[in-house]
């Protein structure tokens, strides 16, 4: 087992600063972490969210001016948050910002209650579908379109007309586009169109093998070379030296230890984790997301970095 890619991933709305965020990258950025990813939420889904959500372009803006090397990113931006003109700009922005290390996710959106909380419209799936895929469509075409030329988009949601279509990203052609998910048909179909990463969240073994062989068909079937996506999983990580501080650290994070075991391979002593990674790096997990759920925990990344990524 050889060259798998490890990132530290929170998810704010549950509850966090911007300094709590900028402490975690800081730290994973020091430790060796490729990247800093972050949720794109407005509404926790589980306790107060106290002291409420922070905006993931403009948290992501300010960890890009107090990091130096770390990629940084949205798993994923809602397509349903933001019109696509200015979700171009800001994401260019951020790419400028940070010398050229943002990385783009972006999904089609799915919690009907932020939604209604911060007056967001949310319409039915298929048009959520339908918006996501222009909205790939408009922000790729802006970024790519030569500096001094307009860029125009005719589509049934979305229309642009002598855009100037820009600031341009550092990162050129563009930013690499993270897609991710569990759908059968129009997921492959637009990860293998636009994305240059396939991620697959808290999935098991099977789900995650059957997701990337739909991928690889897809991205196949529209003439791009296999090797053209990267292949990406996330999982909750609870690591420790020994039961009782994996008990600990499950008891943190308000979970129960043998479902955690269940669910994710980043449950357990390092050494059991680098024997549990083993099957999902045989499917071809290339990057490793490990959500970090109590984000006050920087031991946890420091363990994890001085007993699993050596090992990797």
């Amino acid at each position: 087992m050889s060259g798998v890619d490890f990132r530290v991933f929170v998810e704010p709305q549950q509850g966090a600063s911007y300094a709590d965020q900028l402490a975690v990258a800081q730290t994973a950025e020091s430790l060796g972490f490729s990247g800093f990813f972050r949720s794109d939420h407005y509404v926790a889904m589980s306790g107060d969210g106290l002291p409420g959500p922070t905006d993931s372009w403009v948290t992501l803006g300010g960890i890009a001016r107090e990091t130096s090397t770390i990629r940084l990113g949205t798993l994923v931006t809602s397509a349903t948050f933001r019109h696509p003109g200015p979700l171009a700009v800001s994401v260019a922005q951020v790419d400028e910002m940070s010398g050229g290390r943002v990385e783009f996710g972006i999904g089609a959106g799915w919690f009907e209650r932020e939604h209604r909380a911060y007056a967001i419209p949310f319409p039915p799936l298929a048009e959520r579908f339908a918006r996501l895929t222009e909205q790939l469509e408009i922000i790729s075409g802006l970024w790519t379109t030569p500096e001094g030329e307009t860029f125009d988009y005719a589509g049934a949601h979305y229309a642009i007309n002598d855009s100037p279509a820009l600031p341009k990203p550092v990162q050129q052609p563009q930013p690499r586009i993270i897609i991710g998910g569990m759908g059968a048909k129009r997921t492959p179909r637009l990860a293998a169109t636009f994305a240059d990463e396939f991620n697959v969240p808290f999935a098991p073994l099977d789900t995650i093998r059957t997701q990337f062989d739909r991928v690889g068909a897809a991205v196949q079937a529209v003439g791009r070379s296999v090797d053209a996506m990267t292949y990406s999983a996330a999982f909750v990580v609870c690591a420790g030296r020994d039961d009782a501080e994996i008990r600990r650290r499950a008891a943190a994070i308000g979970r129960d230890l043998d479902e955690l075991r269940d669910n994710s391979p980043l449950v357990g002593t390092p050494d059991e984790i680098v024997d549990r990674l083993g099957p999902f790096t045989e499917i071809g997990v290339q990057r490793v997301y490990l959500q970090l759920l109590d984000i006050s925990d920087l031991e946890h990344l420091q363990l994890f970095a001085d007993e699993v990524l050596p090992q990797l």
